[in-house]
């Protein structure tokens, strides 16, 4: 989003306009219940009324508007690969098996830190949190009410093991939106935040096997019966694990993403044709576009493994265009540069940078309850002075994914805070205290700032 300011405004004036389209955009999203396409396209407009009003052409606006849509265009096609990679992925059984594997390891010991060690497992594998706690997370629950084990416990480790897999997946929209947004390597953007989130997994794993009991009378029906009717729906097979071994090896030699989802999508396409001895093209294509359509007649699997294609994608494609015009006309208008030069004192050090680029991630969550907004609008206003201070652009979306991805599931009036209190039947605060990855991660990612740990260099 490189373009220059028209407007030359002093701080408080920018504070004052960027609460009203952020306090509107908060409003209507937690109040009035609106997708947040509708208040981001009123906030647009009410920013082109301001610009007219300070006497910027309508043709600079305009063009404000499709400079900052255009720099989300690579996002876009990551968004479509990875939603032909995940119908792709259902067709050839990978997301399955992956399940149908972790699944295996569920056992009546060490109940919460299995359930955070599964949860995570599935939601890398499916790249969704709220699918998978919707899904397997509502299992857990109720064999942890069966086992009279603690509910607030057992939700906890649910969505820390979620956002573990939903933040760390290569399938995952915020992963995907965190990279793109600072224009760096989707899987240089997965390796740079092992180094946050491999300790948070660590210590959040430990916690759990602290809190479990020992043993107990388990009863594990609800599994299963999940575990079954993959076997019995003929959906789980060793050699569908070829596509992931194939995606995990580019990924590691560096390939770029582009080539390596492409490769992924066509590996599972031949493992598809291997599986099935009946497979229509025009099926295949329908899939790769409309998704895969789960017809197990198992709700819980069925719901599981219904999803993917491009088109699943549109949602989120078309709210990363819109809140990057958005952002074209914050910058157009001076609005975010009256924002920096109003903290520019502050933004002097490293760890003041990294401190104030997580404390602005935690707060738009908390004011807009919206991560996608607080992943773009937080990275777009610090990009440009990461790379002034000489810091590669990963450690900006690593912060963005350990301060805005994992922080949502905490505010109770967010989108994943009243999603996953309707599913788990868990409140917010109940739960809270638990999701230790979600609370563990922006901790160290604020440590790492402040001691330059693990910050990495633009040349390196």
């Amino acid at each position: 989003m490189n373009q220059d300011s028209v407007l030359t405004i002093k701080p408080m004036e920018a504070f004052i306009i960027s609460l009203i389209v952020i306090g509107g955009i908060s409003y209507s999203l937690i109040f009035a219940g609106a997708v947040p396409h509708i208040p981001i396209v009123l906030a647009i407009m009410g920013l082109f009324l301001y610009g007219i009003y300070k006497k910027v052409s309508v043709i600079e606006l305009e063009e404000a508007i499709i400079s900052g849509a255009k720099s989300g265009a690579g996002a876009v096609f990551i968004f479509l690969f990875i939603g032909m990679l995940i119908s792709s992925w259902m067709e050839s059984g990978t997301i399955p098996t992956f399940i149908y594997l972790a699944l295996e390891v569920v056992s009546d010991k060490w109940f919460y830190a299995i359930v955070f060690a599964v949860t995570a497992i599935i939601g890398m594998s499916i790249g969704s949190s709220l699918t998978t706690a919707a899904t397997i997370g509502v299992a857990f629950m109720s064999v942890s009410t069966a086992l009279g084990l603690s509910d607030a416990i057992t939700a906890g480790a649910v969505i820390s093991g979620a956002f573990f897999g939903d933040k760390m997946s290569p399938l995952s929209d915020t992963t995907i939106l965190a990279s793109s947004t600072v224009h760096v390597d989707l899987f240089d953007h997965i390796r740079n935040m092992a180094w946050t989130t491999v300790p948070a997994f660590v210590i959040s794993f430990l916690l759990f096997v602290l809190l479990s009991p020992a043993e107990s009378a388990a009863n594990f029906a609800d599994l299963e019966l999940l575990k079954a009717s993959l076997k019995d729906h003929d959906l789980v097979h060793w050699y569908s694990l070829f596509p992931f071994i194939v995606l995990a090896l580019l990924a590691i030699k560096k390939v770029p993403a582009i080539i390596t989802l492409a490769s992924g999508i066509a590996t599972s396409i031949f493992v598809t044709i291997f599986v099935q001895k009946e497979v229509h093209l025009q099926g295949l294509m329908n899939t790769l576009f409309a998704g895969y359509s789960s017809k197990t007649g198992v709700e819980e699997i069925d719901s599981l493994l219904s999803r993917g294609g491009m088109e699943s994608m549109m949602f989120s494609v078309s709210l990363i265009l819109l809140a990057l015009a958005m952002g074209g006309l914050f910058f157009k208008l001076g609005i975010l540069p009256a924002l920096l030069a109003g903290i520019s004192g502050m933004l002097n050090k490293v760890w003041s940078l990294v401190v104030w680029t997580a404390g602005t991630a935690i707060s738009i969550n908390f004011l807009v309850g919206e991560q996608y907004l607080s992943i773009l609008l937080t990275g777009s206003s610090f990009k440009d002075r990461y790379k002034k201070m000489g810091l590669h652009g990963k450690n900006l979306s690593r912060i963005l994914e350990d301060a805005g991805t994992v922080v949502n599931p905490l505010v109770p009036w967010s989108v994943c805070g009243v999603f996953l209190t309707g599913v788990l039947g868990v409140e917010t605060l109940s739960y809270l205290p638990f999701t230790f990855f979600c609370l563990l991660s922006p901790i160290i990612t604020m440590i790492f700032g402040i001691t330059g740990f693990k910050l990495s260099k633009l040349e390196e």
